[in-house]
C-alpha cells in the first residue's frame, strides 16, 4: 500500500461523513463537553457544513469549535477545526429542512428555539487507518508496526 496523498485523504473524509454525517460537536475555549450532532453536508460546499440546533444549546454561542468524526467501519477519524456561526439566510435554512429534522422543533420551520448554524472550517487532521496486508498481519500476530506503508494514512489538510 502506498501513502494517501493529503487530496486523497481530505476526499475520503468526506465520502465517509456523507455515508454517516454524525459528528461530536465542541466549542473550543469552553469547559463543556461536546455533542453528538448531524451535520447537514452539501457536495458543493467543501468548505462548511450546518447543524439544526435549538437556542439553548450549549454550542448556540457560537465561536470557535471542534468537530470529531469517527467513519462507520472505524477506518477513518478526523479532527476538524472551525468556527461555528448562527446561519441567518432562509433560503440556507428550508434547503436542508426535512421531516427528521421537523421532529425536533414542536412548531415546525416556525419554532422560535430553532437555530441553524454554520461551520466553516479551516483544517482537519485525518487518520486513514488502510492499513497494509503486511501491517494487518503484524497486529493480528503482535509484531510491532514500523511504518505508515504498514499504519494507513494520516494528514493535516485544509478543509
Amino acid at each position: 500500500m502506498s501513502t494517501k496523498s493529503p487530496d486523497e485523504i481530505r476526499n475520503a473524509m468526506w465520502k465517509a461523513m456523507a455515508a454517516s454525517p454524525y459528528v461530536m460537536l465542541g466549542l473550543t475555549g469552553k469547559d463543556q463537553h461536546s455533542e453528538p450532532m448531524y451535520a447537514v453536508l452539501d457536495e458543493d460546499a467543501h468548505s462548511e457544513f450546518w447543524f439544526y440546533t435549538k437556542r439553548d444549546n450549549r454550542a448556540a454561542s457560537g465561536g470557535p469549535a471542534m468537530v470529531q468524526f469517527v467513519a462507520k467501519g472505524h477506518d477513518l477519524f478526523a479532527c476538524i477545526r472551525g468556527t461555528l456561526t448562527e446561519e441567518t439566510d432562509p433560503a440556507i435554512i428550508d434547503k436542508y429542512w426535512s421531516k427528521p429534522v421537523e421532529a425536533w422543533f414542536e412548531h415546525g420551520r416556525q419554532d422560535p428555539a430553532l437555530m441553524m448554524l454554520r461551520f466553516d472550517l479551516d483544517n482537519a487532521e485525518v487518520w486513514d487507518t488502510d492499513q497494509s496486508l503486511l501491517g494487518k498481519l503484524k497486529m493480528f500476530t503482535g509484531q510491532t508496526i514500523r511504518s505508515s506503508d504498514e499504519a494507513g494514512s494520516h494528514a493535516v489538510v485544509d478543509v
